[in-house]
């Protein structure tokens, strides 16, 4: 009888979801996810109707990865040797900060004074200052979610954690290209400041979350190589880190939606805003499913079907000339990059060790977070080189391609259950 009510526990969907904590780390994320991705789809948007060029939305993620990548290394240190509450909270504060900043840019008052190319290049520093913040702030949700749960419902809370994100950043992108149709730019950012502080008291009931590793224990740059020889060791997880990255540094067709809205489907603010989120409304959808019934076999090989399927679907948009199958495209690409989101984080938390997870966790966002604006960028750049439909298309296959490398070298990741 007591093996059968533990079996119970262990696959109880709602396990992680009874810790009051951890409700309230769930639902600060929600909000402050939500918050920055309107912010992403805004400047998405605001900076193509200022310039004009796609490739100045490739620019965007250029001026984040840099500071994104050049301190994730050193920041994995720092979380591991500070408490990670206030860490979280200092970030989500200094995130309001640039979200007021673009809120000050966009007023009539300061259109007076600066030209689209002046706003255009403030909007570029403002989003190299949320680089910084984000190379130590991304990595604490995920350090911070292993304090809270305990280690038999860690892979529940990782699906919840990211069901959390995802449907957080469905109702930003939605919601975002409503508001900017409805209340303009300023109307826009006033409320991502609202949602940022919102989120802020909600983290704020968070216990205290001290180091497990002083300052003083070690030097930073072995504690960093530390935590790169891990990575580096843990075959199973080099591999999911750097298929994700490679799929998603050529798969990034989402830094393109604003031009296809705009130049190829001609649709308005509102059809910008649900094609923005179509994607991660697939991966919500798939991450529901996963979190009532989780994979409980195969998932290496999964990984990579997905991953591949991925690349499939992305080949489809860039051809597409009709809202519906782009919609649709994106929206299955979001169930299969949902499926390789779920399986690479629980990888992540359940072969990390807690005195590493600061390092590992940003290791992992120099992978795979910092992919997304490289992806951005080299998306914009081949658009510039290709043209618009011959670049999405490009990186569909390359998708394809590494895929088909990662299938043939890493046979560990092709056999790896959990």
């Amino acid at each position: 009888m007591n093996n059968m009510t533990d079996e119970l526990q262990k696959h109880d969907p709602f396990a992680s979801v009874k810790i009051e904590e951890f409700r309230y780390l769930l639902a600060g994320r929600f909000i402050f996810i939500m918050g920055l991705r309107m912010m992403g789809t805004l400047v998405g948007w605001w900076i193509y109707h200022l310039t004009n060029e796609a490739f100045a939305i490739g620019l965007v993620g250029l001026s984040e990865v840099i500071p994104a990548v050049s301190l994730a290394l050193y920041a994995g240190h720092v979380i591991d040797t500070s408490e990670k509450r206030w860490m979280l909270l200092r970030g989500v504060l200094l995130y309001f900060t640039c979200a007021a900043v673009l809120l000050a840019l966009s007023t009539d008052f300061t259109k007076q004074y600066l030209g689209n190319h002046a706003i255009a290049l403030c909007i570029y520093l403002v989003i190299f200052c949320t680089g910084i913040i984000r190379s130590f702030t991304g990595p604490v949700f995920n350090v911070i979610l292993a304090y809270i749960v305990p280690k038999d419902t860690l892979q529940n809370a990782t699906t919840w954690s990211q069901g959390t994100w995802l449907a957080a950043s469905v109702s930003g992108h939605a919601l975002g290209g409503l508001l900017i149709a409805y209340v303009g730019i300023t109307g826009t950012l006033t409320a991502i400041t609202i949602f940022i502080l919102t989120a802020f008291l909600f983290l704020f009931r968070l216990n205290k979350k001290p180091a497990l590793t002083e300052r003083g224990e070690k030097r930073t740059w072995e504690s960093v190589k530390e935590g790169l020889r891990f990575v580096f060791k843990t075959k199973e997880l080099l591999g999911a880190v750097s298929l994700d990255m490679f799929a998603v540094l050529f798969g990034g067709a989402v830094a393109m939606v604003p031009v296809y809205a705009t130049a190829i489907l001609h649709v308005s603010p509102v059809g910008y805003g649900w094609l923005n989120a179509a994607a991660d409304i697939g991966s919500i959808c798939i991450v529901i499913l996963l979190t009532a019934f989780p994979l409980r076999k195969h998932q290496g090989k999964t990984l990579l079907f997905a991953v591949a399927g991925f690349g499939a679907c992305i080949i489809i948009f860039g051809l597409s000339k009709l809202y519906l199958l782009s919609f649709l495209a994106l929206m299955i690409s979001g169930m299969l990059d949902g499926v390789s989101v779920v399986v690479r984080g629980t990888i992540m938390q359940l072969k990390t060790p807690d005195n590493m997870r600061g390092r590992v966790m940003s290791v992992n966002g120099m992978f795979i977070n910092s992919s997304n604006e490289l992806g951005q960028f080299e998306s914009g750049l081949a658009a510039k080189l290709m043209g618009n439909i011959p670049s999405v298309v490009f990186g569909g296959c390359m998708t394809l391609l590494v895929v088909i490398i990662t299938w043939i070298k890493a046979p560990s990741l092709r056999k790896m259950e959990y």
